[in-house]
């Protein structure tokens, strides 16, 4: 979670988003033509779906859009994505998972390959560092949802494991099988959650000194880039004088 969170923060004090707007509503839109083809194109019965609505809603997706990619996966001409998660390892040997929905399981595992290869990494085989995450809900919250007490309270109320509260927000963490219910009790209590997601929270963090930590950012740059990679998480940190030298 720490490093997830940490990149994230970086790119974002740098003023660099993941990707264009379109490119982001492509993928919003993909994870939900998935969800609906994989279950029912309901999100009351289609907990996946939801959860990619969510997503999308949080990224002030278009209503017409989201409906759009719902009725794709009842067309014939819909793409048949399969889903793949590829790990690696990035420069200074900070462990990464990536996850990738695609139609082309060659084309999408050349580009990730070739990403690791030029930032100095190595691509590993499946589980090769997965043992070094935890599959867990995150929901996020703006600061203005409540007091760091208030969501505290509400979190353990919900069944939540864990709250991370900073000055912009408050990351509330669950087990993978529970985010659903969570999430329900939650906006009961707090409203619309600014983001809920399932991530790969790492368990273990890997130090980077600031020329590895540039490349890893580069990494992950990349790899975001990417119109078949959907996340990407490491489990990376810097120390704080680092920070300040990334985001300056």
């Amino acid at each position: 979670m720490a490093g997830h969170s940490q990149f994230k923060n970086i790119m974002h004090r740098k003023g660099r988003q993941d990707a264009a707007r379109s490119k982001v509503f492509s993928k919003l839109s993909r994870e939900i033509t998935v969800a609906a083809k994989l279950g029912v194109p309901d999100p009351d019965m289609n907990p996946r779906l939801r959860l990619a609505i969510q997503a999308a809603k949080a990224q002030s997706m278009p209503k017409d859009n989201i409906q759009r990619a719902i009725n794709k996966a009842a067309g014939n001409d819909a793409e048949n994505y399969e889903e793949v998660r590829y790990e690696g390892y990035g420069p200074g040997g900070a462990a990464v998972i990536v996850e990738a929905l695609t139609d082309n399981r060659n084309r999408t595992a050349s580009s990730v390959r070739a990403a690791f290869t030029k930032a100095g990494g190595a691509l590993g085989e499946t589980g090769s560092v997965g043992f070094m995450f935890d599959r867990v809900g995150e929901i996020v919250y703006a600061a203005s949802a409540g007091s760091e007490e208030t969501v505290m309270e509400a979190a353990i109320e919900a069944g939540a494991q864990d709250v991370q509260s900073d000055a912009d927000s408050h990351v509330i963490l669950c087990a993978f099988e529970d985010i659903g219910e969570v999430s329900k009790a939650l906006e009961a209590r707090l409203g619309e959650a600014a983001s809920v997601k399932t991530i790969w929270r790492p368990q273990t963090m890997a130090p980077l000194d600031e020329d590895k930590a540039q490349s890893m950012l580069r990494l992950i740059g990349v790899l975001e880039d990417d119109d078949d990679v959907q996340n990407v998480y490491s489990n990376f940190e810097v120390s704080d004088e680092v920070m300040q030298k990334l985001s300056a």
